[in-house]
């Protein structure tokens, strides 16, 4: 184990730009310690610091990491010093700033235990940050600022409405983390789809040595393993993940991009709701998840954000409060079709200020599925039906459809929810399901009937939002001050496991995830269940054989309707 302090493989570059000190030792209370690259102004003096703490390695160059994303970032925003997801160090440090990129406990430069998004990370960037706070190259004023890990929210990638997200899990823990674990001698290329171009092998430098496989598996915990064998957040694996967001006094500037549906979305919105800061704004935007991050209007209100707290140069008055000249909420109004996975379509959406999110003057209101028409209006459904689809996908009908179309231009903006009534029911010759996965779409027609789609994490299509549930977890905690009558609150703990019996009707309460988009008269919306995953995934997938296992899910599942049961769909109407 290196020594903590000593520097052993610190290396500093005096740069026509900047000053780089290259593997910095930053000591941590239990003995161990982190790598740090420091990326500095040339002038001496004390600047305030921009930091970041993640699995992806601190030396591995963007323009290897992701060859496509790198070609289309700005020019300004590219070195050989930039990263995948992290501030781009020329830039910042030319603003007047110090970079910190920190390899995580058991990534890249920094020796130890790897266990990525665990109690051991916080308290790690913790430490990290009173580190930088006391060095004579800073001010003490710290922000953190990055895309995805680096200001993530883990439960909304692991599990959906209780359902195990595997794939994803899979693909971003083989090809991005275990990677770059520290000691492994092993180089690997990053591909990111069939025919995307590829950059060279790369993995840790292992500078001090490096590990045997065996060693390497004893040195970490592998999210593909655990995430699978711990279901619920009372289990000390998720519990020791678990952190109050209202507890956050810092500011908090949250972007939201309302194309992320499968994995950031619902952290930046409800992380933004619960923060306990009072200086705190929420901010939606579209696009993919990597490359607004670097273009000229969003680097521009970073930097805003960050001088007023980090400086006191504040022309824009964040400091001065939500909501005095900056406005609590940045609505992107998303109308139109003009296409996904381009800047150009992306920049057709306007933006709206508003006074808070929810915005106050929404209307929530419930829309009733009527089968015999496959269309939802603001009327109940008179007459007593069923409908069934097979459990898992199963079946000639993978999905029913619910259309409503809108005569007037409609906004919809804020929190939706669904309500089904539902029962399983056994094929012949074999036993009942146990329990129900559902899987809820919403999707937007134009008035032609054409379905509108929208960027996608990975720029690929996808529709206005998604939602999901496992039966057996559809207990709420209407007492728990998180509730709420538009976004319901669940446990997810053992204790609210509740297995299904055949031929009784359940209330299934769903969340979906927040969207915002303007419908045009003659459009309409679509509300598709499914049980298994459909259209607008993508790399996000739920089809672990062991957390759906057939035994449990098998069968049919019978959806009811008319006049003694719920069956709606909630929007938010502005």
């Amino acid at each position: 184990m290196p020594v903590p302090g000593a520097n052993a493989i610190r290396e500093v570059f005096e740069l026509p730009t900047m000053i780089f000190e290259k593997g910095v030792d930053v000591p941590l209370k239990d003995g161990g310690l982190v790598r740090a690259n420091v990326y500095r102004p040339l002038i001496p003096g004390k600047y305030p610091v921009i930091m970041t703490y993640g699995p992806y390695g601190a030396n591995v160059p963007y323009s290897e990491f992701h060859v496509q994303s790198y070609r289309e970032i700005p020019d300004e925003q590219k070195s050989e010093h930039s990263a995948w997801e992290v501030p781009h160090p020329e830039y910042w440090v030319s603003q007047g700033y110090v970079v910190v990129r920190i390899d995580e406990r058991g990534i890249g430069a920094s020796p130890g235990f790897l266990d990525t998004m665990s109690d051991q990370t916080s308290s790690d960037f913790a430490e990290c940050i009173e580190w930088a706070a006391d060095q004579p190259w800073s001010t003490g004023k710290i922000g953190l600022l990055g895309i995805s890990y680096y200001g993530g929210s883990y439960r909304d990638r692991v599990r959906h409405g209780g359902i195990l997200s595997n794939n994803f899990i899979h693909f971003w823990w083989s090809r991005q983390v275990v990677t770059m674990q520290y000691g492994n001698s092993k180089k690997a290329v990053r591909a990111w789809g069939p025919s995307g171009p590829v950059g060279k092998p790369f993995g840790p430098e292992c500078l001090e040595g490096t590990l045997t496989e065996e060693e390497l598996v004893a040195n970490r915990n592998d999210q593909t393993i655990d995430n699978h064998a711990h279901r619920y957040l009372d289990e000390p694996y998720h519990a020791s993940r678990v952190y109050e967001l209202s507890q956050i006094e810092v500011p908090v500037l949250s972007v939201a991009n309302l194309g992320g549906i499968m994995l950031h979305l619902r952290g930046n919105v409800v992380g933004y709701e619960e923060a306990g800061t009072k200086n705190k704004w929420l901010y939606f935007i579209s696009g993919r998840h990597d490359l607004p991050f670097y273009l000229p209007q969003f680097v521009k209100v970073q930097k805003s954000f960050l001088d007023a707290w980090l400086k006191d140069d504040d022309p824009e008055g964040w400091k001065l409060g939500p909501n005095v000249k900056v406005p609590a909420v940045s609505l992107l109004l998303r109308k139109g079709n003009p296409g996904f996975n381009s800047n150009e379509a992306e920049a057709t959406f306007k933006s709206r200020p508003e006074t808070s999110w929810p915005i106050e003057r929404t209307k929530y209101t419930k829309f009733f599925l009527h089968p015999s028409t496959s269309t939802m209006s603001t009327t109940r459904e008179e007459a007593a039906s069923t409908l069934a689809l097979g459990a898992l996908g199963a079946g000639d009908t993978p999905t029913l459809s619910f259309r409503a179309v809108f005569d007037v231009e409609t906004e919809v903006a804020g929190h939706v929810v669904a309500h089904l009534a539902a029962s399983v029911e056994a094929l012949p010759g074999k036993a009942a399901p146990k329990d129900m996965d559902l899987f809820l779409t919403l999707r937007h027609l134009d008035s032609e009937g054409k379905e509108v789609f929208y960027t996608g994490t990975a720029g690929d299509p996808v529709p206005l939002c998604k939602g999901w549930l496992r039966a057996s977890l559809r207990a709420v905690d209407e007492s728990n001050s998180r509730h709420k009558d538009y976004l319901p609150h669940r446990n997810y703990t053992s204790k609210d496991v509740e297995l299904l019996q055949p031929k009784v009707v359940y209330d299934l309460l769903v969340e979906m995830w927040p969207t915002a988009v303007i419908v045009s008269p003659g459009g309409s919306l679509v509300l598709e269940v499914a049980t298994a995953d459909t259209q607008g995934s993508g790399i996000f997938r739920h089809d672990d054989p062991d957390d759906r296992s057939v035994e449990t899910f098998g069968g049919m599942n019978l959806f009811h309707f008319g006049p003694d049961v719920e069956s709606w769909l909630q929007l938010p109407l502005v």
